[in-house]
């Protein structure tokens, strides 16, 4: 076959429209020879020998789009040094824009003979292994707009791809579970009704199924065991696997867009699916095992492990880096995505061997004028010395607020001493983010995500039921701050399903009324269930699936009308955290943006917060003290709102402030579904608020008429017998026009 030397970069396979460049980095190898397979299976081997700068390089005239292809490296086997070379493996290029097929398990995918794990292993093992495949990069993207929403003003809706559209019972069959059916109208019209303005999704690189999991009869669902950072998981494609599945992602993207909503990208740049020194030869441990992984200094044969789960990238080698920082910008440029929530980050701040927020990883991110201008999300931690770096990460990135979530879900199961910290989490985590120069929009609010108890289950469920999983419950986490309300899953005792659905909206509106950006889990907003399984990561079945004809409805019309709530008053939604200020306030001085009270009616005082004080609170926030502007430059300003807090066990009668913080108050919301008569409340009135419940009021409006805007004027307390046992079934919810 004919070969020309072409050139060093671009990294991977590159067809210009007549030919592909094929170029592939190694400093071990001593000789590279990439693999070319027809439509039969054929294998073609042709010596890649220029070589600029360690990186193998040589153009093929003759390869057009869908061909698959991998390489074999030749070079120096001894695992006590790092080096893993062996040609009989052949390898997927780290760079491959897309991957045919899946890793057929057995022995022939593996550098050693099982039971010897220095040993070398020379069985072929290219009819085992996935391909990587040549693409067109051609795609018409004319009309194509990034919706680039702020921050201040984005939701955020966590989902995957298979999870959110297998039981939707209006996407076709053959679609289903596909980047098509993420696009689907169906899809949209929901996300629209909620309000949401980018989507995130779970794992999309290819990725590998385990065969641990395999032999359970489970899968790798969630998909966080990357293989190859360019390419879509071919199993999310409806339309084929030699190209097509990146035709379909940029066919999903462009849809989204249409619509205004953002793609996020969960990114796991952090390991790779080939594991520690017992895991297969697969890519990149066969092409540079050292330069691409943190080995052991006192023995290279192992891998530093600060992932759980065998291997860490080495961030530290300038190769590496490329990789990374090549894949994202080709996830931007080449597939329009609008930003990236990164796993376990703080593995990526590990140079050398402390989290340093001032690593060559954040720093090339910093300079880079495409990485640097979409939305950049960190999970702030990983399993290492020193992981847990909430409020540690550089100005530019926003944050997973792990501290949120425990916090809200301590207040509103009846956490003693949570009062203070609940505060400061519903006011935008100042404590965390402002001394990094920081907003409040820097932290990321969430109760639940795809990793724990779905929101239902959180009400539902002490314990963690994961027995399916096949590890004996051992597996997932034992500190879920959840809360059954006295039973223990499923139940008909109607006064626990009263309680349990009250508390999915006290969560739910909790979320939407703090400062930051709310992010929800995929049917957190219908009550998905997982039946207590915090843990879903291998069922790719209807335990994760959400059941789209279960749906709570009205659990789905209180979070749309929540979120309408939020997007319609910025008050919701600073960009500047509170200032709080006097603290102590004269007769007659300015009131400022916000003021804790007790339920007496009075300030609270700076001592009242360290008094084990209760578990009831309200808070007035001032839409006159906003000091921010609008895109014109005007003052903005806002209502008066009111909001009363009560997570204890009793009602707690609350006293209307005074006449200067507004003549009269509306009830917007009621979690208890009790306040629905809509009569304006005088100040100096009392208010009951039921026990674990919260009531939003906002001033009244005198020189305007309205359509009644109550989300707790459509609350029944008592479960709806259609749906069962699903919390939150009441009769649907009016949202605001």
């Amino acid at each position: 076959m004919q070969i020309w030397p072409g050139s060093s970069y671009p990294l991977g396979a590159t067809f210009d429209g007549n030919g592909t460049n094929f170029a592939v980095f190694s400093e071990g190898a001593e000789r590279v020879e990439l693999c070319l397979f027809g439509d039969r299976g054929k294998e073609t081997r042709v010596d890649l020998v220029d070589v600029d700068a360690f990186v193998h390089h040589g153009y093929v005239p003759s390869v057009q789009p869908g061909m698959r292809y991998g390489y074999r490296i030749h070079g120096e086997f001894d695992p006590a040094k790092g080096k893993r070379f062996n040609p009989s493996k052949l390898l997927l290029d780290p760079y491959a824009k897309a991957v045919d097929g899946q890793i057929e398990w057995g022995q022939p995918v593996f550098g050693y003979t099982f039971g010897d794990p220095d040993s070398r292993n020379d069985e072929d093992s290219a009819r085992h292994q996935m391909l990587g495949v040549v693409v067109n990069p051609f795609f018409d993207w004319a009309g194509d707009r990034l919706p680039k929403t702020p921050y201040s003003e984005s939701l955020i809706y966590e989902a995957h791809v298979r999870g959110l559209t297998m039981r939707h019972p209006a996407i076709p069959d053959e679609i289903r579970g596909s980047y098509s059916a993420i696009a689907h109208p169906a899809i949209i019209e929901h996300l629209h009704k909620l309000g949401v303005t980018a989507i995130e999704l779970m794992p999309v690189h290819q990725f590998v199924d385990d065969s641990i999991l395999q032999e359970k009869g489970l899968s790798n669902y969630w998909g966080y065991n990357t293989i190859a950072f360019f390419a879509p998981q071919n199993t999310y494609a409806s339309t084929g696997q030699r190209g097509q599945q990146v035709q379909e992602f940029k066919g999903m993207v462009k849809a989204l867009h249409a619509a205004g909503i953002e793609v996020i990208l969960d990114v796991v740049y952090n390991h790779t699916a080939e594991g520690n020194h017992l895991g297969p030869t697969l890519s990149m441990r066969g092409i540079d095992n050292e330069a691409y992984y943190r080995l052991e200094d006192k023995d290279k044969r192992y891998y530093t492990d600060y992932t759980g789960t065998g291997n860490s990238l080495n961030a530290g080698n300038p190769h590496t880096l490329q990789l990374i920082m090549d894949s994202l910008r080709y996830w931007v440029l080449e597939m329009h995505v609008d930003g990236f929530r990164f796993d376990l980050a703080s593995t990526l701040a590990r140079e050398f061997y402390e989290v340093d927020k001032l690593s060559t990883f954040f720093e090339l991110v910093q300079q880079d004028p495409v990485v640097s201008q979409v939305k950049l999300i960190a999970e702030p931690w990983d399993v290492g010395p020193g992981g847990y770096q909430v409020g540690n990460f550089p100005p530019q990135w926003t944050e997973w607020n792990g501290k949120y979530r425990d916090t809200v879900r301590d207040f509103w199961r009846g956490e003693p001493a949570t009062l203070g910290e609940y505060a400061s989490r519903l006011t935008g985590s100042a404590d965390l983010y402002e001394h990094s120069g920081r907003r409040p929009v820097a932290s990321i609010n969430f109760v639940t995500a795809h990793d724990g108890f779905t929101l239902r289950d959180l009400v539902s469920y002490n314990d963690k039921h994961n027995e399916a999983n096949g590890e004996d419950n051992r597996d997932g986490a034992d500190d879920n701050r959840s809360w059954n309300g006295g039973v223990e899953g499923p139940t008909d005792d109607p006064e626990v399903l009263r309680l349990r659905a009250r508390q999915q909206r006290n969560f739910i509106a909790t979320l939407m009324l703090s400062q930051g950006v709310p992010m929800l889990s995929h049917g957190d907003e219908l009550g998905r269930t997982q039946n207590g399984n915090n843990n879903g990561y291998a069922q790719d079945n209807e335990t994760t699936w959400v059941d789209w004809e279960a749906a709570d409805q009205p659990l789905i019309e209180f979070t749309a009308a929540m979120a309408r709530l939020r997007r319609l008053h910025p008050t919701f939604r600073r960009r500047r955290f509170f200032d709080g200020r006097p603290v102590r306030r004269e007769e007659g001085a300015p009131i400022p943006d916000i003021v804790w009270g007790r339920p007496d009616g009075t300030q609270m005082q700076p001592e009242d917060w360290d008094s084990g004080f209760g578990r009831a609170v309200a808070v007035f926030l001032n839409g006159d003290g906003i000091r921010e502007r609008d895109r014109r430059g005007q003052p903005i300003s806002d209502s008066h709102f009111f909001i009363l807090f009560n997570a204890g066990d009793e009602a707690v009668d609350f006293v209307i402030p005074a006449v200067e913080f507004s003549p009269e108050w509306d009830v917007l919301i009621d979690t208890a579904g009790e306040r629905a008569d809509g009569a304006p409340i005088e100040p100096g009135a009392i208010v009951r608020v039921e026990a674990r419940s919260l009531m939003v009021l906002r001033e009244h409006e005198l020189a305007e008429v309205e359509p009644d805007h109550s989300v707790a004027a459509s609350l029944a307390v008592a479960p709806s017998p259609a749906t069962d046992d699903m919390p939150g079934a009441a009769p649907k919810a009016e949202i605001e026009h």
